[in-house]
């Protein structure tokens, strides 16, 4: 469950290639263009689209992975909400997409239908390589960091409780009430799976809409609340995430997807300017970006920027 609010997925449509076309992409205001320079590694290349999910983080990482594709010489645009899984499928299937970051999870999952368990975040990205290579495409390097859903609970309380892991919660059976996103509640790989791997039960669960648990936190309206391991407000200190050693959560890794037929036609510099990126990409730097979009209200263009920039990828 990703209290980002992730979009909607529907049935998995079929994968297959097309050639990459030379404008892709709309001129709508969701969309960034930018042109070749010349004397650079994507110099001559043919124009490519890349695109991400509507939501903060994503919004981060596209604008990443086209600012340092810009400043490396390619041709590419930036389609800054690809929609629904099934259409960003196809646009990589019919040439309109020629990468997007996904998280693990997801991509085992909903696409490759191999939810796991898995042991480790390796053997995850294998079995996510295996589907994609079988079907004409490629998982660039993991970043780091990795997105998935979570238990937090107020610095304070943890220190009171002396709770680190997400099995102290059976304690406070009697006194717990955790909130979260109504579909976290009844999901089998939510609360459900939690109760069951860990041994315990919450006395009460409460409703929450997504973005709200951190304020139900504060004011104890919930003891412990689902949110994501990636979330701005964790760079607070006010927080405390429990760990999830038998990674019931699983594993959410940022993998870019891309199709093998773009990696040919744009040269091995773009998936090494795109595996640049990914690889600074640790958990602290990915919630301080998305705290500096969403705790200080700056704009996902400029962090990016700057923080290529900070990092010689400018």
């Amino acid at each position: 469950m990703h209290s980002k609010a992730k979009p909607g997925v529907g049935a998995m449509l079929a994968l297959g290639l097309a050639v990459i076309v030379a404008a892709c992409g709309s001129s709508s205001s969701s969309n960034k263009s930018a042109s070749t320079p010349s004397g650079k590694p994507g110099a001559g290349k043919p124009a490519v689209t890349i695109g991400d999910k509507n939501f903060t983080e994503q919004f981060i990482l596209g604008e990443l992975y086209y600012l340092a594709l810009r400043n490396a010489g390619f041709s590419v645009q930036l389609n800054q909400n690809i929609g629904p899984l099934e259409v960003t499928l196809n646009q990589l299937r019919n040439g309109q997409l020629g990468m997007y970051p996904e998280y693990l999870s997801t991509w085992d999952g909903q696409v490759a239908h191999t939810p796991g368990p898995f042991s480790s975040s390796q053997s995850a990205y294998q079995a996510g390589q295996t589907y994609a290579e079988a079907h004409g495409m490629q998982l660039l390097k993991p970043t780091p960091f990795s997105d998935t859903g979570a238990i937090g609970v107020t610095f304070e309380y943890a220190v009171q409780h002396g709770l680190t892991a997400i099995r102290d919660l059976g304690h406070l059976d009697r006194q717990l009430t955790l909130g979260g996103p109504p579909q976290f509640q009844q999901e089998s790989s939510g609360l459900p799976a939690l109760e069951s791997a860990y041994g315990f039960h919450s006395s009460a669960y409460k409703s929450l809409e997504i973005g709200g648990q951190y304020q139900s936190l504060d004011s104890h309206e919930v003891q412990a609340a689902e949110v994501n391991t990636t979330d701005a407000q964790l760079t607070t200190g006010d927080y405390t995430l429990l760990s999830d050693p038998f990674h019931v959560f699983g594993w959410g890794n940022v993998v870019p997807i891309v199709p093998a037929r773009v990696l040919a036609a744009e040269g091995p510099a773009f998936a090494a300017t795109i595996n640049e990126v990914s690889a600074l990409l640790t958990t602290d730097v990915i919630r301080e970006l998305n705290a500096a979009v969403d705790l200080e209200g700056q704009d996902p263009s400029t962090v990016a920027s700057q923080f290529l920039a900070e990092n010689g990828l400018g």
